[in-house]
């Protein structure tokens, strides 16, 4: 059993003896201690060994690792070039076609014309890309259990009403499905700048 030494009233030193569960005790939490230590160790050992990881040169940020790039930002369709806008109008055109006026489209009259060749009006093309990347948004989980409500309130009304409106964008077109038509309307010519007409300054005589 361990003992420990203290002085004696004659300076004589006496054993002073611990019980054995106090010991018991001590042991463990040392040995708990040292536990704790080792494994901090291997801890600080791990990370300092780990690459870093890689980070996104727009915001100078680490990123996760296997992370996939960030989607690039939905841009309004005339401002697209190239083969760039050829593709996003072939697959404007198949949401059109396959669905917008499938499910949407009205009997074609002169109170709701309609143009088999929109793809030739700008305006309508505009209008169209507007209304379709809505729908993917609206339809996205995030936008809640009213996401497609709001869609068909804010945006398809809206937009159906000014795309094929009597005196619209398409009201030289189709208004009859057994007559198909198509003609484009001539927009107002550029505006002219003219230099500003000199102002002449009189003094307070007049001259």
């Amino acid at each position: 059993m361990p003992e420990s030494m203290d002085a004696s009233d004659d300076g004589e030193l006496e054993p002073i003896r611990l019980p054995d569960a106090g010991l018991e005790t001590i042991e463990a939490s040392v040995r708990k201690l040292l536990d704790q230590s080792a494994e901090q160790a291997r801890q600080l050992d791990s990370l300092s060994s780990a690459p870093m990881p890689p980070s996104f040169p727009a915001f100078g940020m680490p990123g996760l690792p296997g992370m996939p790039p960030p989607p690039p930002e939905p841009r309004p369709i005339l401002e697209l070039e190239g083969q760039e806008r050829e593709d996003e109008l072939d697959t404007l055109s198949d949401w059109v076609d396959d669905f917008l006026m499938r499910v949407y489209g009205t009997e074609v009259t002169t109170a709701s014309p309609w143009c088999t060749q929109w793809q030739e009006h700008l305006d309508v093309v505009a209008w169209l890309h507007a209304l379709w990347m809505a729908y993917q948004q609206h339809k996205d989980p995030e936008a809640g259990l009213s996401g497609m409500f709001v869609w068909h309130r804010d945006f398809l009304t809206h937009g159906m009403a000014a795309i094929r409106a009597p005196g619209g964008p398409l009201s030289a077109c189709m208004t009859d499905p057994d007559r198909p038509a198509h003609r484009l309307l001539s927009g107002p010519s550029p505006s002219t700048r003219s230099s500003a007409p000199e102002v002449e300054v009189q003094d307070e005589d007049g001259q």
